[in-house]
This record gives C-alpha cells, sequence and structure tokens, in this order.
C-alpha cells in the first residue's frame, strides 16, 4: 500500500482563497466615448481587479474596435482583458484567425460565448459554428497548436451561466445541462448573466453542483442604479427586478437618493451571492465607475496586498490590490 501523500495530510496547506474581482467594459463608439472610458479605466485599475472583460458585438461587428481596446490594455495598463468572442455567423477559418490574433497581442483569457441569433430569423451561414461549446474547442485547438508558444501562460476559456431559465431555453434543467457540456468541452469558469433577486445565484449555484458541475461560477452583478438599463435588461432576460426597487428609484427625488438607494441593492445582491460561496464578483459597469466603486466601498472583499497602486480607493471596502489567477456577456 502506497504512503499517505503528505498534501493529504494537510488539506488547508493554500489557506482560504481571495475573493477574485473583475468588470465588464465595452469598445467605445465615438472619441468622447473613448475619452470618458479611458477616464474609468484608470479608475478600475486602482483597485487591481484580477481581470476586465471586453465585449464583442454580435458577429463581430466592432472587431476592429475591440482589439484595439485589448491592445491598448495590454500595452498601456497593468490590466488583464478577458476578450470576449462570439461564434454565431463565423466559420471555423474566421474564428481560429481572430483566437490567434487576440493571443498574439497578449490575450490569456476568453469568454466563449454562442452570440445572438440573425435577426431577421434567417439561418446563420453555411458552415458557421452554432454554440459555445464548438468555440470552446476551436480555442483549445488553436491553443493546442500555439503551445510551445504558450509555456509561460496558457489560456482560460470563460463561459456564461444563467441563474434564470435563458429565453431560447425550454427549462433550468436544459440551462445546466449546457453548462455542462461546456464544462466537458474544456471550459475553466462562468460568469453569470445579470439577475435582480438574492437567492437566484445560490439556486443557481446548487443545481449546477447537484449536475455535476465543478468549475468555478462567478455571479456577474450589475450596479441597480438606471431604471432605464433595469428595464432593457428585464426584456432581454425576461426576468423582472423586484417591484420594491423600481418604485423606490422612480419615487427618489434626486440622483444621489437613487444611486444610494440602487447601490445598495447591489450590495445585497453581491453579499447574497458571497454568502453562498461565490468564488468572486464581475461588475457590468457600462463603461462608468462611479456605481461600480460605490458598491466596492460598501463591500468587504478579501483581497491579497501586492502594494501595485498607492492611490487605490480603499474607503470602507478593503479593496486591496491584487492578482488572482482567472479569467460575461449576456449570450451563451
Amino acid at each position: 500500500m502506497s504512503p499517505p501523500s503528505l498534501i493529504d495530510a494537510h488539506p488547508n496547506l493554500a489557506g482560504a482563497a481571495p475573493v477574485a474581482l473583475s468588470y465588464e467594459l465595452f469598445p467605445p463608439r465615438s472619441p468622447a466615448a473613448a475619452e470618458s472610458l479611458w477616464t474609468t479605466i484608470g479608475e478600475l485599475e486602482a483597485t487591481d481587479p484580477d481581470y476586465v472583460s471586453v465585449t464583442y458585438g454580435s458577429s463581430g461587428s466592432n472587431h476592429g474596435t475591440a482589439i484595439e481596446l485589448i491592445n491598448r490594455l495590454v500595452q498601456e495598463t497593468t490590466l488583464r482583458p478577458l476578450a470576449h468572442l462570439t461564434c454565431v455567423g463565423n466559420s471555423p477559418q474566421e474564428l481560429a484567425e481572430i483566437i490567434g490574433e487576440l493571443l498574439d497581442v497578449g490575450v490569456r483569457g476568453i469568454l466563449a460565448l454562442r452570440g445572438d441569433q440573425p435577426k431577421d430569423g434567417g439561418a446563420p451561414p453555411e458552415g458557421s459554428l452554432r454554440y459555445a461549446q464548438d468555440l470552446i474547442e476551436l480555442i483549445r485547438r488553436v491553443e493546442q497548436r500555439r503551445s510551445a508558444l504558450l509555456c509561460a501562460g496558457k489560456v482560460a476559456v470563460g463561459v456564461a451561466a444563467y441563474p434564470t431559465r435563458h429565453p431560447e431555453s425550454p427549462s433550468e434543467a436544459h440551462d445546466v445541462e449546457v453548462l455542462m457540456a461546456k464544462q466537458r468541452s474544456g471550459a475553466d469558469f462562468a460568469i453569470t448573466q445579470v439577475f435582480f433577486h438574492t437567492e437566484q445565484y445560490a439556486d443557481l449555484l446548487t443545481r449546477a453542483r447537484r449536475a455535476g458541475v465543478t468549475i468555478p461560477i462567478i455571479p456577474g452583478v450589475m450596479p441597480l442604479t438606471s431604471l432605464r438599463r433595469l428595464a432593457r435588461l428585464a426584456e432581454l432576460t425576461g426576468v423582472e427586478p423586484q417591484p420594491e426597487l423600481i418604485e423606490r428609484l422612480a419615487a427618489a427625488d434626486t440622483d444621489a437618493e437613487r444611486i444610494r438607494i440602487g447601490v445598495s441593492a447591489t450590495v445585497d445582491l453581491a453579499n447574497a451571492a458571497l454568502d453562498a460561496g461565490a468564488p468572486g464578483l464581475h461588475l457590468y459597469t457600462f463603461n462608468e465607475h462611479a456605481a461600480a466603486l460605490d458598491v466596492l466601498d460598501k463591500l468587504a472583499l478579501p483581497r491579497p496586498r501586492t502594494g501595485r497602486h498607492s492611490g487605490n480607493r480603499n474607503s470602507g471596502a478593503r479593496i486591496d490590490a491584487s492578482r488572482h489567477a482567472a479569467t460575461g456577456q449576456l449570450a451563451s
């Protein structure tokens, strides 16, 4: 009989894991938007997130500006970009070229997404990939061909997860089956679509773990401060925010009061996910930093210190500098 492993005899060698922190950004659509975005990037960088995700338009409609933003993040900041990539409407050859381009500029994290179906209701072009798991497998093939170049940084592949039923899915159980398929294809972690009720993340985690999903599932949270955005996301997801929150936001006399109400509700949502065992927090910023930083100021995230930034915004939140190896968009 083999002697017991020394590692098995000391199961808590690594201690408690720090909470991962990340943000979502999207490529700017104008010079004015670019200037505002880079102000936001500077503010978010000071919190030392583990990565920032960069969205990718349907069928790669903003491919050029997305690559430009990612390249600047790599070259001009300390931030690690997680590049969104959608597959619907693109051939394997086209996608392999894009994946290679991302790796060449220094990307080591890709969020593999199906993307939106054609708006005209027609079928995607013949030969294009249809599902996120197909894209995951393609990423792994490109990675394998470049394995010698990636010895100092393998690719982390993320996917989307759904706390509530995907609008095109027959059931929540089917959504978990899809998540399992993504895991089998090589996904390393998942980021959830936005959710509005405190119990929804815990319910997803329970269903996923019972089904055999073992990858980290990171809750994606948006600051609940904009009535317009809440209405739009409710339309997209089919999930209504709590009526009480909508009423309180609508009744707020000032912008400051509305923001205070929305930030408080967001903090409750994030804390519920963390209490349920969330390994991190992904904030959908909409390219704005103020509300996201207000949320972080009111959370007590256990973050390791690295001392890379002297100007970190820390009032009340222990948002300490960090790098935590890991790496959402609202599509599967």
